[in-house]
């Protein structure tokens, strides 16, 4: 066991990383050190990075050299996803001592244990993603956010949409056995969490790469069974993956919550096309709209991509007329940039900075008028709210579509479900008291 030894970590990007990252540092915990803020100095430094964007690949490399800068004699270790893609350039960086990559993530734990030895020699471990044929389990470690805990069940991406480097750094799709998920949920339910957050890099994919397993919807029937887990949310869902046996199981099964976080990118034919996604405007309408005919108050929100080669100004108006049809509680807008060795990096008609800030502000007004009316909608309404924070006397939590609600005069306690009556709009978020039964 290692006393007195500190260690600290950053995670960039998405929930994924953030679940994998707890599980590293469950490990180096369990061998006795302790976890220290990461401007604080350490002896180890673990920077687990993301390549979704260029501003991403410029965190990763900041973080680094900071770390470094904190403890000139500290351990200093890159991984992740910017580590898989582009090792090289992170070998470069003089401050940083070791480089993994995702394929070898699990070995990052030997490599502190064993740091003088010549097992750990080579700056760079790295293999090839696409070597990766079966799902890697972590050590397991709850990832929490207030009252809710995540469960990974899947890994890597066979669409290789034109814009993204996450098939080059995540590898193909990997499913994790059902059996496998049902216990961590059922290690959930016992330690008392009322929510769970389902995540990987592509969910509507699970199963598909492993005969006899049972596919998402079966996952997620299972999962409601448990006893004690009450609420179940889905990370993010391709528009092509939402089948009518999802929708069913959406509009009959209480226990799914009725939001969906959308990896939507364009609404435009031509964008889409371009893009490579596996789908078209007219399926994003009639998935979407279908889905909200049959669950009552479900809400969206979604990702969308702005500035895409060749998207003139009638591609854009495209994309926001049916992001307006169909109405979002929320959007993640993203500036499009190249991506070093994919398909969209290579395309002509490029798209000027001042048209791609101008389109994003223009997203960002349709945001805001989307979500006014929602606040509308639910004005008189009672929401059931899962709380996640008591202070100044009011209690804040989210309702089963995933919409921010203050609850007035109430101090409860988190993970407590409290039922709201809603009576007016504040700072962007619903807020009323409790209701009395």
């Amino acid at each position: 066991m290692i006393s007195n030894k500190k260690a600290a970590f950053c995670t960039l990007g998405c929930k994924v990383n953030q679940y994998e990252t707890e599980s590293i540092k469950k490990q180096l915990l369990d061998l006795g050190y302790n976890e220290v803020n990461f401007d604080d100095k350490a002896d180890v430094y673990i920077v687990n990075s993301c390549t979704v964007t260029t501003i991403a690949d410029r965190k990763t490399r900041n973080m680094l050299r900071r770390a470094k800068k904190n403890n000139p004699n500290s351990l200093v270790i890159a991984t992740g996803c910017y580590a898989q893609t582009n090792a090289e350039d992170l070998e470069a960086i003089e401050e940083i001592d070791y480089v993994i990559g995702n394929s070898d993530k699990s070995g990052i734990i030997d490599l502190i244990n064993n740091i003088d030895s010549e097992k750990t020699s080579e700056r760079v471990i790295h293999k090839n993603i696409f070597d990766a044929k079966e799902y890697e389990e972590l050590e397991f470690s709850t990832l929490r956010e207030m009252s809710r805990a995540y469960i990974k069940i899947q890994d890597g991406c066979n669409n290789f949409c034109s814009y993204c480097k996450i098939p080059f750094a995540r590898g193909r799709s990997r499913s994790r056995k059902l059996e496998s998920i049902l216990k961590e949920a059922e290690v959930l339910a016992n330690e008392c969490f009322k929510e769970i957050i389902i995540i990987g890099i592509n969910l509507g994919a699970y199963g598909e790469d492993i005969p006899g397993n049972g596919d998402f919807e079966t996952l997620l029937d299972k999962i409601s069974m448990i006893k004690g887990i009450e609420r179940i949310r889905i990370g993010s869902m391709y528009p092509d993956k939402i089948s009518d046996r999802f929708i069913e199981l959406m509009k009959n099964n209480e226990k799914l919550m009725p939001h969906l976080h959308i990896s939507l990118q364009s609404c435009d034919d031509e964008i889409l096309k371009a893009m490579n996604r596996n789908y078209d405007s007219h399926l994003i309408k009639e998935r979407l709209l279908k889905l909200k005919k049959n669950v009552k108050n479900i809400e969206y929100t979604a990702d969308v991509i702005v500035g895409f080669p060749g998207e003139y100004e009638i591609n854009f108006e495209n994309t926001a007329s049916v992001i307006k049809e169909i109405g979002f509680s929320d959007l993640h807008i993203f500036q499009y940039s190249d991506r070093e060795n994919t398909a969209a990096s290579k395309l002509s008609n490029k798209i000027d900075s001042r048209t791609k800030k101008t389109r994003a502000a223009k997203l960002e007004k349709l945001k805001e008028e989307m979500q006014s009316s929602l606040m509308v909608k639910y004005m008189g309404e009672t929401m059931e709210i899962l709380v996640e924070e008591s202070k100044n006397g009011n209690t804040y939590g989210y309702s089963k579509n995933y919409i921010k609600v203050e609850i007035v005069d109430y101090i409860g306690k988190v993970n407590e479900l409290v039922e709201v009556l809603i009576s007016g709009v504040e700072n962007g978020r619903l807020k009323g008291g409790k209701k009395i039964k």
